[in-house]
């Protein structure tokens, strides 16, 4: 009878913050995993790292529950009672629990490993001659785009030491059109950055001396939100940016708008600050 009082009693606070926790949480947070509700469909890769996301807290939460379910079970029925003394009954080399507490792990270790691997492999495959090519290029502290096939460029002003603010009429946007394959060619001009379009749900870091890629297919018209993931020096958290995807004639007008301002042609990266760096033929010292 105690046993059944005491399992009523913990079972109020545990149903009480349930209750609390739910009651704040939305259909569409937990259908998202809680992520960006904006993303949804807005890449190909979206869909995909949502599920991945969400299949992998199910199963989280799923093996924490029993846990944390036996915990309390075993907290309740082998708890020292009124009248007893001593240390209650102990278990040890139980073999099959301990093979369980082996064997159960591995499983979640290698299923994840299998899901993260294939999720991976499929965002990070090339494309094959992409309808767009754009490169990237970080500086602190804003982003310039070369549109390789359009021959145009987009450069962002520079966060000066005077601002302490960054107007969202000054940050550099890259715009993109919709339905239409995405090939990105990151790289820095001085340190390391990473570029991270929040509801793309993906991010890359961006490093001097090299070049990364990134490859997508923007599904959904919009302006989406875009900043820098790494700490990158004293104005980091100003180093915004907008993505704007578009219909195909709002982003050929977009092209002739850079045309007609006389943005042809394509940023260096060799106006790099960093000027010796491997392979760009350059050296520090006396030579002979």
């Amino acid at each position: 009878m105690r046993s059944k009082r005491g399992f009523r009693w913990l079972s109020l606070p545990i149903t009480a913050s349930l209750m609390l926790a739910l009651s704040g949480c939305s259909s569409q947070d937990f259908g998202n995993g809680f992520l960006p509700s904006s993303s949804h469909g807005v890449t190909n890769h979206t869909g995909p790292i949502t599920q991945f996301w969400t299949t992998s807290w199910v199963i989280l939460f799923g093996v924490g529950f029993i846990a944390w379910g036996l915990m309390a079970w075993a907290l309740i029925v082998y708890r020292r009672r009124k009248g007893e003394t001593g240390i209650p009954p102990q278990l040890r080399y139980n073999n099959p629990i301990e093979a369980l507490f082996t064997i159960v792990p591995l499983i979640l270790v290698i299923g994840f490993f299998i899901l993260t691997a294939r999720t991976m492999s499929d965002i990070e495959k090339p494309t094959v001659n992409p309808d767009v090519q754009i490169q990237v290029i970080g500086k602190q502290w804003s982003w310039d785009f070369n549109y390789l096939h359009e021959n145009v460029y987009s450069s962002g002003i520079q966060v000066q030491p005077e601002q302490v603010t960054k107007k969202v009429s000054e940050m550099p946007v890259l715009h993109l059109p919709v339905n239409k394959t995405v090939e990105l060619d990151l790289s820095s001009r001085d340190v390391i950055h990473s570029f991270w379009v929040v509801q793309f749900l993906y991010k890359k870091d961006v490093f001097p001396g090299r070049w990364n890629h990134e490859y997508f297919t923007p599904t959904k018209v919009g302006v989406y939100t875009g900043k820098c993931a790494e700490l990158c020096g004293e104005f980091h958290s100003m180093m915004l940016f907008r993505v704007s995807v578009d219909t195909p004639e709002k982003y050929a007008a977009y092209i002739q708008s850079l045309k007609d301002k006389g943005q042809t042609g394509q940023l260096s990266i060799n106006d790099s600050r960093n000027q010796n760096l491997p392979g760009n033929g350059s050296s520090t010292g006396n030579e002979g």
